[in-house]
């Protein structure tokens, strides 16, 4: 019998989770391609497709701490499974983590992370646009991230850097002796993520200008600029400037953190644009990021779509299935079916 993941061994075969969210056990298998999760809402859904972003990426989309995703009075959970042929493991506790590839244990996250790529879609992703800055710098590193497995450690060490900093400089006589020992890795490392960060930017203008047509007509251009958090190009030399405003703020004010972005459509700010042209927005930045990895990697990611399509119009919902690359896996959470063209053939997963 042929194998149905042979012309796609990236992507999810089977998938089961312990102590996740609602799910005290859960187990499924999905289709190489089209993959519907059905049922009412508070089902268990997106906790579904939660745990397949972090069983492929270690990473949550909904929150920033995995114990958060903890089953009540659980100690930790269990997500466990085959993408292709290579089994994937990751128990999660609140005193250890333990990562297994192929049944070895993994010391280092990096092989691990180098199989799989992912693409998540969700009705906050409005926020990418219309929220604050923290949103659209998460959506950058998550891409960057799945480039780059480098990227992430990047993001750890500054992220201790700037703990470090910022502790010193809330103490009631802060040392600049003691604050400056950090300055070195803060600028060495922030510089390196401000420039994945606008290199990615660059590469994603047209894949984004590109998608954007696809969905909205063609009526509308779309241009993304990087917002440095510093002035000036010289990260060193900001810092230095901000002394005085980081004593007064207790805080660092400058670097990566402060990075944002901002969105034009036909040379206009996003600031003015209507709800639903912020919506097609984001749904091209996502498909952008999408065709850039699949070019980065000669494979499409695997696409997690958590009922958006409530919140679009018939045509624009069949519009976006068939943006999506054909040869991809894609799960899609919804309530009903009613709305897809009948041609389309896809397997299904009922919850509730």
């Amino acid at each position: 019998m042929d194998d149905p993941f042979a012309k796609n061994p990236n992507a999810l075969a089977r998938i089961a989770v312990r102590h996740f969210r609602c799910f005290e056990r859960f187990e499924t298998e999905f289709a190489p391609e089209s993959n519907f999760i059905i049922g009412p809402n508070a089902h268990g859904k997106t906790s579904l497709l939660e745990a397949v972003c972090i069983l492929l990426r270690l990473q949550s989309p909904r929150v920033t701490r995995l114990a958060h995703v903890v089953q009540h009075e659980q100690r930790g959970f269990v997500v466990d499974g085959y993408l292709g042929p290579r089994h994937l493991q990751f128990y999660f506790g609140r005193e250890r983590k333990k990562l297994a590839l192929d049944g070895v244990a993994q010391s280092s996250a990096s092989e691990y992370l180098a199989l799989a790529r992912v693409i998540y879609f969700s009705n906050s992703d409005s926020e990418i646009v219309s929220g604050t800055s923290e949103r659209r710098r998460r959506f950058l590193d998550f891409v960057a991230v799945q480039r780059d497995v480098g990227h992430r450690k990047t993001l750890r060490d500054f992220e201790k850097v700037l703990r470090s900093r910022n502790l010193l400089l809330k103490a009631p006589s802060p040392s600049w002796r003691q604050i400056d020992a950090f300055s070195e890795s803060f600028v060495e490392l922030g510089s390196r993520i401000a420039t994945a960060r606008h290199s990615l930017i660059s590469e994603l203008q047209e894949p984004v200008a590109e998608a954007h047509r696809a969905i909205s007509g063609g009526h509308e251009s779309v241009r993304i600029e990087y917002v440095p958090g510093n002035d000036g190009p010289d990260l060193g030399a900001a810092l230095q400037r901000a002394r005085g405003e980081d004593v007064r703020l207790r805080q660092s004010t400058v670097g990566p953190h402060r990075d944002d972005l901002r969105f034009f459509l036909n040379g206009h700010g996003s600031d003015i644009a209507s709800e639903g042209q912020r919506r097609t927005l984001v749904l091209a930045l996502k498909l952008g990021a999408a065709r850039l990895l699949e070019i980065a990697f000669s494979a499409p990611p695997v696409f997690l779509l958590d009922d958006i399509f409530g919140e679009l119009d018939v045509a624009r919902r069949n519009a976006l299935l068939a943006a999506l690359p054909c040869g991809a896996q894609k799960l899609i959470t919804t309530t009903h079916l009613d709305w897809m063209e009948p041609a389309r053939e896809a397997h299904l997963v009922r919850l509730g």
